[in-house]
């Protein structure tokens, strides 16, 4: 199977690579000119990348006609997540890039456990995660791991903005049979809480900002499988797991 790279330098038939997907290619994976790989661009197309050029720190191609990905779902998820403690959102971040993901947004509340410290350089490190994940798992686009949001009003403004949120709430709620089905959205949230949940006033905040209460069962999930399964689910009964 062609190694897969994300770039941004793609149009009008010809492409490029630079810096340590470059080096990565010419150098890890001893790439030749005729060597065939899969580029992904900004417009989320996947297109065969022919080598026409090995320079240092770049490499250039000769690209085909650009088409969909089968590995992108039809709906764009986006996962609020609270911040939990020690490395979890690192596992978050990768399986849920596995599942589909488009964005993933931690956030910090009342009952978390960790606090905000040297943020910048830890979201760098999520990004590169996530992009080694969407590259193994054969993704068309990168996934964005965005800064965390320090404030729970934070959270309930960035909710405007989609068809659908789904506010995953350990006191249970609506049905998912009823809320998610294919074409039900274009955007969805989904909002699952950190080690210690949500606050009753925390609750009532998200639901004034337009969530709908929903459970994930009777049993009470860690806040790392939380999003994984209420993702999974979505993106089952959105007709993206068939």
């Amino acid at each position: 199977m062609p190694h897969r790279y994300f770039t941004r330098e793609l149009a009008n038939g010809q492409a490029a690579l630079t810096g340590s997907d470059a080096h990565h290619l010419a150098n890890v994976m001893r790439g030749r000119v005729g060597d065939e790989v899969v580029l992904c661009g900004p417009d989320g197309l996947e297109y065969t990348g022919t080598v026409t050029a090995i320079l240092p720190g770049r490499v250039e191609f000769a690209v085909s006609e650009g088409a969909p990905s089968k590995a992108e779902p039809n709906v764009e998820v986006t996962l609020f997540v609270g911040y939990p403690k020690q490395g979890k959102l690192e596992e978050i971040i990768r399986h849920s890039v596995e599942l589909g993901v488009s964005c993933i947004v931690p956030f910090f509340s009342r009952y978390c456990v960790a606090a905000p410290k040297k943020e910048d350089a830890k979201n760098e490190r999520y990004n590169r995660i996530a992009a080694e994940a969407a590259k193994q798992a054969g993704r068309a686009i990168l996934p964005r791991v965005d800064l965390p949001l320090e404030h729970f009003a934070a959270l309930c403004s960035a909710l405007k903005d989609y068809d659908k949120v789904l506010f995953f709430y350990e006191g249970g709620g609506a049905s998912l049979r009823e809320l998610l089905h294919p074409g039900c959205a274009g955007r969805i949230a989904l909002v699952t809480g950190s080690e210690g949940g949500f606050s009753p006033e925390e609750a009532a905040a998200l639901q004034a900002a337009g969530a709908l209460t929903v459970g994930l069962g009777p049993r009470i999930l860690r806040c790392e499988t939380a999003p994984l399964a209420a993702l999974t689910a979505a993106m089952l009964l959105t007709g993206n797991l068939e």
